[in-house]
């Protein structure tokens, strides 16, 4: 089992030189990947929306809070780092244009040597939305449009396309990613129509907030979606994060026997650079190693 950070690009992690460190150090401490979450603005208050991971829907970051584009934060993650994996936690799919994302994707991931996952979700704020210019409603029929033109255009020389939401003639886009075609597409979400998404086109699936219990409930729903459409539940990888869950070390077990194969924790980060390598190393003691134990 795998312990991954999200952490990358996200208040003191938006600093150049703090992001640096945090990359060579999760990567020399053997977590597994680095994640990057994503939201273009932020507001001092939701009106429409509620968050999703909190009992009274208010989203516990500063709307100031410094959040850095995952992609540019990636990269210099990447830049500095030759092994750990690299992933968005989570790209806001339907907020982008699909030609541009598949462009940045493929950067991230040539420039990386093939590290790149991609972390997908439909949203939560319609007010994002709504600033951006980008319908709210169907945004998870624009998502999955969206990836098929990505994994086309990842894959084809050429590429033509007629949807509901783009549609185009004859495109080149260039560079390939490293992976091609087969960059990882790993979506977020907890909900039946979440999971049938993963179940359908997905590569991997990322609970959040999850006990093990929990956990084990909705891949036991997931595996039963695969076999459903044909596919096994090898062809899916499972990572959660317990986010808000009071869970402890001793918890992995119960994870791992769930199906999970990442548990992608975050941290209190400390304010000054100087302090990141103890404070890695002592969550890597924690929860790298006896995660590791498990295999």
């Amino acid at each position: 089992m795998k312990i991954g950070l999200l952490a990358a690009g996200l208040m003191q992690g938006a600093q150049p030189d703090y992001l640096r460190t945090m990359a060579r150090e999760v990567e020399r401490l053997g977590f597994g990947t680095l994640w990057a979450p994503e939201h273009v603005v932020l507001f001092d208050a939701y009106a429409e929306s509620k968050y999703p991971y909190s009992a009274d829907g208010a989203f516990a970051t500063p709307a100031d809070a410094d959040w850095m584009d995952p992609f540019i934060a990636l990269t210099w993650a990447a830049a500095h780092t030759k092994r750990i994996r690299l992933a968005t936690g989570i790209c806001l799919v339907p907020e982008h244009n699909p030609l541009e994302l598949a462009k940045a994707v493929a950067s991230v991931d040539r420039l990386s040597g093939g590290r790149f996952a991609l972390g997908v979700g439909i949203g939560w704020s319609s007010e994002e939305f709504k600033a951006l210019g980008i319908p709210f409603e169907r945004r998870a029929q624009r998502t999955r449009e969206y990836i098929d033109v990505m994994r086309r255009l990842w894959s084809e020389e050429r590429t033509t396309y007629h949807g509901e939401f783009i549609n185009f003639d004859g495109a080149r886009s260039y560079p390939k990613p490293a992976q091609g075609g087969r960059v990882p597409i790993i979506f977020g979400g907890e909900s039946g129509p979440a999971l049938r998404r993963v179940a359908d086109v997905g590569d991997g699936w990322f609970g959040f907030n999850l006990t093990p219990d929990t956990a084990k409930a909705k891949v036991a729903r997931l595996h039963a979606l695969l076999k459903e459409n044909g596919r096994a539940p090898a062809d899916v990888e499972i990572i959660a994060a317990p986010y808000t869950q009071p869970v402890a070390p001793k918890d992995l077990k119960g994870y791992r026997e769930a199906g999970v194969s990442e548990i992608v924790k975050t941290f209190r980060m400390p304010e000054r650079e100087a302090e990141l390598p103890k404070a890695l190393e002592a969550m890597a003691r924690e929860w790298v190693e006896p995660a590791a134990k498990l295999g």
